[in-house]
């Protein structure tokens, strides 16, 4: 772990370093892609069973090789042990009653002259879930991507899903079926994500994709963004604690491990106001990494992009994280409610010790595809805002239009659109 002090006079320097990611495209991802999009928009079915052969090692002869039923779904559900069953549906269920406070009505008024005006509110048609699937299984991304979806009204929930050598995992179609999902492909990669944005015979065309997958996948959804929308285009995700002392070092330790765990390029940063506490998290990381089965992902991560940041007190804390905009940011302090309140950029905010990260990224309630890579400055959570439309409601009474009219008439002039301005024109008495 790198530590930076915020009294030396390179730590700005020396904390952009740190935080340093090359998001730039790959050109030759992108052309693959590229080819592969092109080659799904032309030939359907049959390029994205071709490619999921190769890619994925399958020998699927049709695209009903690569299609579950609800009935699958649920035999799959049914397989899982007792435990299993009731932690999907309980988190489900805190997911779900979390997102419904997140859904927008519709609503109008009227003006003294009688012109109604307001906004309708509806949901998208349809919708494309992407679940990661091959290193590991993640039935939480299908829970977090799909019940929002189905709390604002969706009628179609479209999964897509890699499964490497065929191999299917009972979990994530187990949480697709208590998610509401109404089909589910097995398919991933850029072939997926192209299926989804272009249809095929069997895969419809989709309005929204969301759901994060690797490079070819995040290329993919670059590049068919405005042929269907996206939730955004995931970086290596993130935590940053902010510790006062008062937390257990192995709990911090511990934290700092959860998201170092992703994958190499993960960030995991602490930020404490106490030397000695740094050095007994330190303690513990060298005690608990023996521990990890992940072990050589969690050294990689922490040695290549993890840090310890020494500052003078909590309110210099903050405006560090307000700079790092994390994706997680855990308030492992005392009094967090005082110090959130100073929080302007963060995706999710974890306040108290006992409030793990990995809590919310299984069965608190609110989304865990939160903004990464600073973008937390100007983008927030996936939720249920993201499957929900607003169209905006205009009807001008007569007498709205005679004070309206010359307005617009005027203005239209100025902009020397005569037609503009005629129509406006026309309705006056």
């Amino acid at each position: 772990m790198k530590h930076l002090n915020t009294q030396s006079p390179n730590f700005q320097d020396e904390l952009k370093a740190l935080l340093a990611f090359e998001t730039a495209q790959d050109p030759k991802i992108d052309q693959i892609v590229a080819d592969i999009c092109t080659d799904v928009q032309t030939r359907g079915d049959t390029a994205v069973i071709e490619y999921t052969n190769r890619f994925d090692g399958t020998s699927a002869k049709t695209m009903a090789d690569l299609s579950l039923s609800q009935t699958d779904l649920q035999q799959a559900f049914e397989r899982l042990p007792i435990e299993v069953q009731t932690a999907l549906k309980t988190a489900a269920e805190r997911v779900e009653k979390y997102h419904r406070h997140q859904k927008m009505n519709s609503w109008q008024y009227t003006d003294e002259d009688g012109t109604l005006l307001g906004q309708q509110i509806t949901p998208l048609d349809r919708v494309g879930i992407y679940v990661p699937g091959g290193k590991a299984a993640y039935p939480s991304s299908v829970i977090m991507n799909a019940m929002p979806a189905h709390v604002a009204g969706v009628p179609e929930i479209i999964m897509v899903v890699p499964t490497p050598k065929g191999e299917r995992n009972d979990i994530v179609l187990a949480a697709a079926y208590i998610a509401g999902v109404t089909k589910v492909f097995t398919v991933g990669g850029a072939q997926a994500v192209a299926a989804l944005a272009y249809g095929t015979e069997s895969i419809p065309q989709v309005d929204k994709i969301t759901g994060p997958g690797n490079a070819f996948v995040a290329a993919a959804k670059r590049r068919v963004f405005g042929v269907v929308g996206i939730d955004m285009v995931a970086g290596p995700s993130e935590i940053l604690v902010i510790a006062d002392g008062s937390t257990p070092a192995d709990w911090v330790a511990m934290d700092l491990f959860s998201q170092a765990e992703h994958d190499e390029i993960a960030q995991a940063i602490l930020i404490s106001t106490s030397q000695p506490y740094l050095d007994n998290v330190q303690a513990s990381m060298n005690r608990l990494i023996a521990e990890m089965p992940r072990r050589t992902i969690i050294e990689s991560s922490l040695t290549n992009r993890g840090a310890f940041i020494l500052a003078k007190d909590l309110n210099e804390a903050c405006e560090i994280a307000n700079y790092i905009a994390p994706e997680h940011l855990e308030l492992s302090v005392e009094n967090p409610d005082v110090w959130a309140a100073k929080i302007r950029h963060a995706g999710a905010i974890f306040m108290g010790k006992y409030t793990s990260e990995s809590l919310g990224d299984y069965c608190a309630g609110p989304n865990h595809v939160l903004p990464t890579s600073r973008t937390a400055r100007f983008s927030s959570p996936l939720g249920t805002y993201d499957f929900q439309k607003r169209s905006s409601l205009i009807q001008v009474s007569e007498t709205g239009a005679q004070k309206l009219g010359k307005i617009a008439s005027t203005l239209a002039h100025g902009e020397m659109l005569t037609a503009h301005a005629r129509a406006a024109e026309f309705r006056l008495k």
